[in-house]
């Protein structure tokens, strides 16, 4: 396994993130331990999850089947980075009763003490913000946070589906208070085939020192070789993957994608994966197996090297914005 420092501060991560999302929805809790459990055994030491994983009346879910993990012990904690998020309604018939969801100070506090009940540990090392609260100031967002960090609850806060001048916002409000370090870490969606984070997020992330953490490496299975799998009577494209192949110019590009790695003898999502393990800025793609067998695939992306002229080639397929602010200016 590959480590790196994640962004800025001196924590050393693998550069795969265990995503737990399906753990709960899709994948039973024995299931999810096994995965864990070999995710440990490869070196995979960065786990992600937030509060509403589990969805609907399972909110929650996901955090409790770690936690269940957690409480087999062999060191199992102690190996782990962990990061959760907050903002969500927690509530499970979707009505969030005041105070009960975003970013204030009160809902930072019950909403920390709750994931950490149900993780079944005394800290989180990565508390990030799922989404921005428009309502709520950067000021009572970091003092909750400093009062969490004294207590010794959470060790760093980060972002995720923020825009770039949110994360400038944030980290300068940060420094104005002084004995904050701000945000060390960005969670967005970016791929091969979503490169808008290229434009203003991944730029700011990069000057303030924050660790890029892509969600969606696949694109929802886009990336994932789904024609040939539906060619072959595999699983059906759903979701993002489905709406965007039912545009034909979609599906020639994704086509073109396929045909390309077919040529370089390479499986489609691990070289989606090892693409992104090329960017900069990127400190490691979250993967979200739902079984021991796309874990394993997963793994593999990380001694794929891709050469050049297919770095090159993936280019054309799937061009990037361009530098910012050059892309759209003169």
């Amino acid at each position: 396994m590959k480590y790196t420092q994640l962004g800025r501060t001196g924590l050393k991560v693998s550069r795969l993130v265990l995503g737990t999302m399906n753990f709960g929805p899709q994948t039973d809790e024995g299931d999810s331990h096994a995965i864990m459990d070999a995710a440990l055994d490869a070196g995979i030491n960065f786990f992600d999850t937030a509060n509403v994983y589990g969805w609907g009346e399972n909110k929650g879910r996901t955090e409790e089947i770690i936690g269940s993990w957690f409480a087999k012990g062999g060191g199992r904690r102690d190996k782990v980075v962990l990061a959760t998020k907050v903002y969500g309604n927690m509530g499970p018939d979707g009505e969030a009763w005041p105070n009960h969801d975003k970013l204030s100070a009160v809902n930072i506090r019950r909403a920390v003490d709750a994931s950490l009940k149900r993780l079944g540990t005394d800290h989180i090392d990565l508390y990030q913000f799922h989404h921005i609260d428009r309502a709520t100031p950067f000021e009572e967002i970091w003092q909750a946070i400093d009062v969490l960090i004294q207590q010794g609850k959470i060790l760093y806060a980060g972002s995720s589906n923020f825009p770039g001048y949110k994360i400038a916002q944030a980290n300068e409000i940060a420094a104005r208070r002084g004995g904050t370090i701000g945000l060390v870490s960005e969670q967005c969606l970016y791929n091969l085939a979503e490169r808008r984070a290229e434009m203003e997020v991944i730029p700011a992330a990069q000057e303030y020192g924050l660790g890029v953490i892509p969600w969606s490496p696949l694109h929802g299975g886009l990336l994932g070789g789904v024609i040939r799998k539906e060619a072959q009577g595999g699983r059906r494209a759903s979701g993002r993957a489905a709406d965007t192949l039912a545009d034909p110019a979609a599906r020639k590009q994704i086509q073109a994608y396929e045909d390309l790695l077919e040529k370089h003898g390479v499986e489609p999502g691990e070289a989606a994966l090892a693409w992104l393990l090329t960017r900069p800025g990127v400190t490691g793609p979250i993967v979200g197996p739902r079984t021991r067998e796309q874990l394993d695939s997963a793994l593999r992306a990380l001694e794929l090297e891709l050469g050049e002229e297919l770095l090159a080639s993936l280019d054309e397929i799937f061009p990037g914005p361009g530098p910012s602010p050059e892309a759209f200016a003169w």
